[in-house]
């Protein structure tokens, strides 16, 4: 059954009274869990939040991610699961008119149905724990990462019990994940207490901040985009994504550093200026308010 038949969207008004759209996972009868993929960009990767949970794998690109009040960097085999209620967004690095093609591989369900499932089943009681962490959402990394983005895939091509085995075994995966291979990807624990209009807020502030990291951004132009007053969105912005919005600029910023540092040869003060510092001692002072570190350290470590 096709992507489009097994989703419903509805439209409610946003910030600037345009219609936007916010995805329904409906239970799949046929299946213990709803999978699905799709590209970027589509209407589906957007800033959202629903109360499944969220098993995500990035096959193709680069770019930022952002979980909660949490951003970082991602790469192709970038596996992440995110807890119920929690915001979330995957931005690409695209070139102007550049469409990346089956970009996610997603598995979504309910806590609910895990712990119904779990009555039957007391083995599954130990994905629980995992479950209560990724409120804070999960990135795995090495061997974990490459082993639960195989059984992600998997799962999506096989039907019956090889489907349920594949699951069983991602879960597995994913639980015994050693210390080494899990890092949190938002500060704190993070649930949206958010609306149509507050989640409008942020979905426009991203793409105006993404649009415009090597360049001049300000408060004010990105609440003339939404058409109010930038005290309302500033307090709608920070409502929805935890972060203030010049907060969120600046960690963007300082993401797009990280890679620039770790994947390139490009020098520190040129960098500064593509992720849209004033001036190279302004950079580095931010640079360590966000990461704890020096650009050059970051650079020597490789972004570890």
């Amino acid at each position: 059954m096709s992507d489009e038949r097994r989703s419903t969207r509805i439209r409610v008004p946003t910030i600037d009274g345009t219609p936007a759209e916010r995805e329904l996972i409906p239970p799949d009868p046929l299946h213990s869990v709803y999978w699905s993929e799709h590209g970027y960009p589509t209407a589906r990767a957007r800033w959202n939040y629903h109360p499944e949970v969220e098993i995500h794998l990035i096959r193709r690109g680069t770019g930022r991610f952002i979980v909660g009040s949490g951003i970082g960097n991602f790469s192709a085999g970038h596996v992440a699961i995110v807890g119920s209620g929690v915001p979330h967004d995957w931005m690409s690095d695209l070139a102007e008119g550049e469409v990346i093609e089956d970009r996610d591989a997603l598995i979504q369900f309910l806590p609910e149905w895990l712990e119904a499932a779990g009555e039957l089943l007391p083995e599954l009681h130990e994905m629980q724990t995992l479950l209560h962490q990724a409120s804070r959402g999960i990135e795995f990394l090495g061997d974990t990462a490459r082993a639960a983005g195989a059984e992600i895939l998997a799962v999506g091509a096989a039907e019956g019990l090889s489907r349920l085995r594949h699951l069983l075994t991602l879960f597995e995966v994913l639980v015994n994940a050693p210390p080494s291979e899990r890092r949190a990807m938002s500060p704190e624990g993070f649930v949206a207490a958010v609306d149509p209009v507050t989640e409008a807020a942020v979905e426009s502030g991203l793409a105006y901040i993404v649009q415009n990291l090597s360049g001049q951004v300000s408060l004010a132009e990105a609440a003339r985009r939404a058409s109010v007053s930038p005290s309302t969105y500033s307090k709608h912005f920070k409502l929805a994504s935890g972060l203030t919005f010049t907060d969120m600029v600046r960690k963007l910023r300082v993401s797009h550093a990280v890679r620039l540092l770790t994947e390139t040869s490009t020098p520190v003060s040129e960098i500064s200026q593509r992720v849209g510092f004033g001036n190279l001692s302004n950079f580095n002072r931010q640079f360590k308010t966000v990461t704890g570190q020096t650009p050059r350290a970051v650079r020597s470590s490789g972004g570890r």
